[in-house]
């Protein structure tokens, strides 16, 4: 296995393994020891089937299926198809997933460690990927804060609600999002976090507010709370905290939920097919059942 660091704001590409092969306890450590280090991996020339895919994600914790149960693939609901192509008429998954920065399942009481895509068909125009997927680096964003405002939200939680997103979605225009069902808000009630997270691997903290989710910070007016949501926001929306990945055909693409937020770029038509599973790493060997306010740190004692 090659690790090969970004220069720029987060990532790296590994080189040398092949996926659909199963690895060693000591390969998938490292992995989970880059994949904190550096907040995005990148697995180039991978074939995988859906087996494998679930097979390579469930090695980093528990895997998460929506209750919603849409667009999940034949077989194995724990992987999600995102995609604007169709068949029969049908949508064969997801096609405006993710269109938004946001956090995933922050909104849950175990949040989510990562979230791994497998793309197989890519969009391309004019000879240039489209769909890219964007990050912010959430340690950075937190070491950058004014020392007054670390000051006052170390000891404070925020309230996440699934909803806001998803609502957030349905009011686009030409969203074709479907309500929730009652059953469905109530699998998501709203979960509380620190505004500051210790990050399990790294053992540093990370600023954890998305847009996406976030609602409400404790011990302050709503006001108060929002002009501060506001600030945490814009703050971590500056270009020095970006990443912008480029999606390749075949590429396996992972990244850290804890340390980082993501967006998908929507820059392609619904004739510029694209196909993508994914599945959803829960922070459960970080987190075990306490909860993220008691962290498990990983501590393999690998490099990077």
């Amino acid at each position: 296995m090659i690790i090969e660091p970004n220069s720029n704001a987060m990532g790296a590409r590994i080189l040398e393994l092949d996926l659909s092969i199963s690895l060693k306890d000591s390969e998938i450590d490292r992995l989970m020891h880059a994949l904190g280090t550096h907040g995005v991996l990148e697995f180039p020339e991978q074939h995988l089937s859906t087996s494998q895919l679930k097979s390579f994600s469930e090695r980093f914790g528990e895997l998460y299926i929506s209750p919603g149960g849409r667009a999940q693939a034949d077989g194995h609901p724990e992987v999600m198809i995102l995609s604007n192509m169709t068949k029969d008429g049908q949508a064969v998954g997801l096609k405006d997933a993710g269109q938004s920065w946001h956090t995933d399942m922050s909104y849950a009481k175990m949040i989510a460690f990562a979230n791994v895509l497998y793309g197989t068909t890519i969009p391309h125009r004019d000879g240039q990927p489209l769909g890219a997927t964007q990050f912010r680096n959430m340690h950075a964003a937190y070491e950058d804060l004014p020392p007054d405002l670390k000051k006052t939200l170390a000891k404070r939680t925020i309230t996440h609600d699934f909803n806001k997103f998803w609502d957030m979605m349905r009011a686009r225009p030409g969203s074709t999002r479907p309500a929730l069902s009652e059953r469905e808000r109530q699998a998501r009630p709203p979960a509380v976090h620190p505004a500051f997270l210790t990050h399990p691997i790294t053992g540093k903290k990370v600023l954890y507010a998305n847009p996406g989710y976030a609602m409400q910070i404790s011990d302050m007016s709503e006001q108060e709370s929002k002009t501060t949501l506001d600030f945490l926001f814009a703050h971590q929306l500056q270009d020095k905290f970006l990443y912008t990945y480029a999606w390749k055909k075949n590429s396996l693409l992972m990244w850290d939920n804890i340390g980082t937020t993501h967006n998908a770029v929507a820059d392609y038509d619904s004739h510029e097919h694209r196909y993508i599973e994914r599945c959803q790493v829960m922070a459960t060997r970080l987190y075990g059942e306490k909860g993220t306010a008691h962290p498990i740190m990983f501590t393999s004692g690998i490099s990077a």
